[in-house]
């Protein structure tokens, strides 16, 4: 009975063994490997032939430099005020009218004579300037002495724009004398470089240029605009959008990668000139306005590289 159950047990593991052991046509068959190469997509550009500059963005300043203080030619009290803040006012429109105690007794004695007389006694305070009331320090019914400032009125014709200029770029204003300021609602306007103000700030190192425009245009004082000066500036010469040039982390090297046919792209050093907030200038080596640049993708490819290019 033992004998019977070995045998069978062995039977039993010489056809498990078998049967997983793998057909020979399996087994001989190779495993086979596709690699396929990868290709990645990227957007094209053309060197440009035409006019470079370099630039720097300066802010410049509005403001008025001459106001026109009211002030108060005799005692006594506010009888009517015509003022207030904002308002634009014009030279010899009536501000103030002040009632002093003598014109008041004078007043009811003559009335008291004559009625017809009418005699008020107000001496009034005319706006020495044309522009906008900036400030007001007194409202009706106020007592007043002589002499006392009441108000301050902006002059028109004295607003400017006042360029901060770094003291070491002052040698690139001798060809910026003619200047576009960009206000902050995208308005654009030209202004004429006229003087500099004596003074250097001490702590930026700063010098104050008078900008003046011819506009109509009412803008208010100490708003920021942005003037572009030009620090060099070049024709004819070859430049790429500044997207399509590589550098490594010590931005010591540059490169492009540039289509040698319509899906390798390949490393191109290059050396750069001028550079503004969009493009640089290549100096060497000489491209051609038909050559085509990555735009996009371009980053992390090795020195060849296949690609697809799709539109922007």
């Amino acid at each position: 009975m033992i004998v019977s159950t070995f045998k069978y047990s062995l039977i039993t593991c010489i056809c498990l063994i078998a049967a997983c052991k793998p057909s020979p046509e399996k087994a001989e068959k190779p495993t086979e490997e596709k690699s396929e190469a990868i290709s990645t997509p990227v957007t094209v550009t053309s060197p440009i032939n035409g006019n470079l500059s370099e630039t720097v963005e300066l802010n410049a300043v509005s403001a008025f430099l001459l106001k026109s203080y009211v002030k108060s030619s005799s005692n006594g009290y506010l009888q009517e005020v015509n003022a207030s803040l904002g308002k634009f006012v014009n030279k010899g429109d009536l501000l103030f009218l002040i009632k002093t105690k003598e014109s008041q007794s004078l007043g009811n004695t003559i009335s008291k004579l004559d009625t017809s007389l009418h005699f008020s006694g107000a001496i009034a305070i005319k706006s020495p300037g044309t522009g906008y009331i900036t400030q007001i320090n007194y409202r009706a019914g106020d007592y007043v002495q002589d002499g006392e400032q009441m108000a301050v009125i902006t002059d028109t014709r004295s607003f400017v724009f006042l360029l901060d200029l770094p003291y070491e770029l002052k040698p690139y204003l001798s060809i910026n004398q003619n200047l576009q300021l960009k206000l902050p609602d995208g308005t654009i306007l030209d202004g004429i470089v006229s003087n500099a103000m004596p003074t250097v700030d001490a702590v930026s190192q700063t010098q104050s240029f008078v900008i003046k425009i011819n506009s109509t245009k009412q803008i208010p004082e100490n708003l920021i605009a942005k003037v572009s000066l030009v620090k060099t500036a070049k024709s004819n010469t070859i430049s790429l959008l500044k997207t399509a040039v590589l550098t490594d982390e010590t931005q010591s090297e540059f490169w492009v990668m540039q289509l040698i046919d319509s899906v390798t792209a390949v490393k191109v050093p290059i050396k750069k000139g001028l550079e503004n907030a969009t493009s640089v200038e290549v100096l060497s080596p000489i491209l051609k306005t038909s050559d085509k640049i990555l735009l996009t993708g371009n980053y992390g490819l090795p020195d060849t590289a296949k690609v697809t290019i799709i539109q922007k």
